[in-house]
Order: C-alpha cells, then sequence, then structure tokens
C-alpha cells in the first residue's frame, strides 16, 4: 500500500515565546494562549490529541490520542520562509534581510525604471492601513505603492481596475530579480486590493520567494520517486524546488477542502499543507476573535479526516512561528510551535518534549520514507513513536 504524510502547517500558530525573543522585542508573546480562553475557541479534537498536554502549555487530557512536541526554531528569523525551510530540513544561520528604513534608493530607482511607474511609501507598513493611506493616491497616478514590514518581505499592493494581476505578478518578478544577492528578501508579495475606499484585499495574492539555497526534504523526495503535492502556498515559500503538484488556495477553508480532496487520491508521498488565514487575516490584524474561530474551524475538519485515515497514513501538525493577535505588534513572534503527530502505527500519548529544531520535522518525514536525510538538519522521532 502507497505510504502518504501529510504534514499540516497552521501559519503562526505559536505556544509561548523562545528563550531568545527578547531579541525580536517579542518577551512574553504565546499565540495560543491569546485565544485559548476566548468563546469564539472551541478545539475538543485538538485538546484530545495533545495540545495542551505538550510542555509548558498547560491544561492537558489524561490519554491524548496523538504524541505531541514543543518545537524550538533555530534559524535566526520568524517569518514563513526561514520558518518553513527550517521544517524542511534546512537550518538558517543568518537572518534574511530586512528594510526598518526603507528599500535603499538604488533598488527603488531600478524597480521604477522597470515597470515605468513611481513608487510610494517604501516603509514598514500594515497592509490594510497602507491601501487607506495610499489607496487614493495610487488610483489618480498609477504609482505602485511599495512596503514592508519587520519580515524580510517586499510587498506591492495594486488595485486590480489600475493595475491587472498578471502586470502586477509581472511587476513582482522584476522586483525578484532585482532583490538578490544582499538584498535577497525572502519574499516580494503581489498585495491586490479593489473596491471603493477604503478599499479591500483580493485573494490574489501570490508570493514569489527566495528559492531555497539548498536541498530541502521536498527535493530528496522527489529524487526518491515520491510525490510532492503542496497545498497552499507551500509552492511559492519554495519557489517550486521539490515540489511535484501545486494546488493554490484561497482561504483555511479552502485549503481544508483542497487537503480532504488529496486524501481520497491514490498517491505515494507528502502532502505539504499552509494554511495563511490564521497568520495574514487573523495574527496580522490582531483580531483574536477571528483567529480563535479559525482554530475551531481546523478543529471542525479534524474528526472527518481522521476518520478516513489509511493504514499507513500519518498526519503531522505545526505551525511555521507565531504572530499573538493580542500585543500591540502585528508582526510575527518568535515562539515555539506544537506538534501533534498521528496515525494508525504511531503511538499515542507520547511527550517528546522540546524538541532542538523544526527540522526534527522534515528528517521523520525522510524517515519515514527511507529517505536518505543527507546534507539537511535535524533528527528524527519517528522511532519514539512509531509502534
Amino acid at each position: 500500500m502507497a505510504k502518504r504524510f501529510f504534514l499540516i502547517v497552521l501559519d503562526s500558530f505559536g505556544v509561548g515565546e523562545l528563550p531568545d525573543a527578547y531579541k525580536w522585542h517579542d518577551e512574553g508573546s504565546n499565540t495560543l494562549g491569546a485565544i485559548r480562553n476566548h468563546p469564539n475557541f472551541d478545539c475538543p479534537n485538538l485538546t484530545q490529541m495533545g495540545l495542551f498536554n505538550i510542555d509548558g502549555v498547560g491544561g492537558g487530557v489524561p490519554n491524548p490520542t496523538a504524541s505531541y512536541a514543543k518545537m524550538s526554531e533555530l534559524s535566526m528569523g520568524k517569518d514563513t520562509t526561514i520558518g518553513h525551510w527550517e521544517i524542511a530540513g534546512l537550518v538558517s544561520p543568518e537572518p534574511l534581510p530586512t528594510y526598518p528604513e526603507g528599500f535603499p534608493d538604488e533598488i527603488i530607482r531600478e524597480f521604477e525604471k522597470r515597470t515605468g511607474r513611481k513608487v510610494v511609501c517604501n516603509k514598514p507598513y500594515s497592509g490594510t492601513e497602507v491601501i487607506k493611506d495610499y489607496g487614493r493616491e495610487h488610483m489618480e497616478t498609477g504609482a505602485l505603492i511599495c512596503y514592508t514590514s519587520a519580515d524580510s518581505v517586499f510587498q506591492i499592493a495594486a488595485h486590480e481596475d489600475i493595475v491587472p494581476i498578471k502586470t502586477l505578478y509581472e511587476y513582482c518578478e522584476i522586483a525578484r530579480e532585482l532583490l538578490v544577492g544582499k538584498h535577497g528578501v525572502g519574499r516580494v508579495i503581489a498585495r491586490p486590493f479593489n473596491g471603493e475606499y477604503p478599499f479591500t484585499r483580493t485573494a490574489n495574492r501570490h508570493d514569489f520567494s527566495l528559492a531555497p539555497p539548498a536541498d530541502t526534504i521536498l527535493n530528496l523526495l522527489q529524487r526518491a520517486g515520491y510525490d510532492t503535492i503542496s497545498v497552499g502556498k507551500i509552492y511559492d515559500i519554495f519557489a517550486g524546488s521539490g515540489v511535484s503538484e501545486s494546488n493554490r488556495t484561497t482561504s483555511n477553508a479552502h485549503g481544508m477542502q483542497v487537503t480532504k480532496e488529496m486524501q481520497g487520491r491514490d498517491f505515494s508521498g507528502l502532502c505539504f499543507v499552509n494554511l495563511v488565514d490564521f497568520d495574514m487575516k487573523y495574527g496580522h490584524r490582531n483580531d483574536v476573535p477571528g483567529y480563535a474561530a479559525a482554530a475551531t474551524e481546523f478543529d471542525r475538519f479534524l474528526p472527518s479526516f481522521i476518520n478516513d485515515m489509511r493504514d499507513d497514513d500519518v498526519l503531522l501538525i505545526t505551525a511555521d512561528h507565531g504572530c499573538d493577535p493580542a500585543t500591540p505588534s502585528t508582526d510575527h513572534s518568535r515562539e515555539y510551535t506544537p506538534m501533534l503527530i498521528y496515525g494508525k502505527h504511531i503511538k499515542s500519548g507520547v511527550n517528546l518534549g522540546v524538541r532542538r529544531c523544526f527540522a526534527d520535522i522534515g528528517a521523520t518525514v525522510l524517515d519515514y520514507f527511507g529517505v536518505d536525510g543527507e546534507n539537511t538538519s535535524g533528527q528524527s522521532f519517528l522511532g519514539l513513536v512509531r509502534k
């Protein structure tokens, strides 16, 4: 029978500050702690799997159905790109470049020259606020709204009536070509919006990521003949490297729907899923009720998925960083992440403690398929949980 591994990343679902959180001014951040007592949070399935049994989280249950761990991030960052790369076996000892004062003049001037459009803003900004503050100027002049955040990103916002989606993506590709070497930001992000003032961001966001600097588990699995299926923005995060099939999604609900469809298919390999709404719609907008409701929505998805798992299927749920919606900051937070692993041949209730790095997940995936990790990082915990 084909072996299948479903790796689901709840984007930004942190479970408490890392010891070095002070370096990022993230002391006290705890994404799960911010939502767990909200009335919208109702997650009996995650609870029974062992989410609250994880070290330091508190409120666990007797006899959890999954095995569990608290994952430490070893890479020097707290963004989506670095977090996913580490999950997939690449530890980044150096942070990707950030631009708290905006991008240098030579980058902006060359970008303007190559796109034929002026740039406005060029500083860190909230994605919803930037279109309120610069949207009218963009509508009147056609200038591109370029901005960044605390993360390693170059974001381009444009109204779909002024800049067609295809053209906006072409502008992002130009920016991606320019932002290499010392200016190699993790992601260039298209941020289209529409409607009348104060405008609404659309679902046509697209990320243009820096290619991973070395092989990840996706490349190794693919070379070994396994399927590597992306759901959500996984394809974008890895710049397509090692991905055999990409399935784009527009929301958490759509991502869960596509994941369930993948479960009904015959394949042999990894289905790597990112559910982005936790981060994009709720964490960055400091929306505690929305974040709590999104957790509940995912919890409702689990019974059907678990019920339909085949004998050799493995489900692993984790996150890539935090984004505490209850702090004044709207940026990502440097946090531990949860890890829940479940399957018919996976032991229940094993506490794997605090793991050294996210890459232990990637090592476990490779171990499951019998693929050599080669130069990837991480230590498999499969032997500790396999029946």
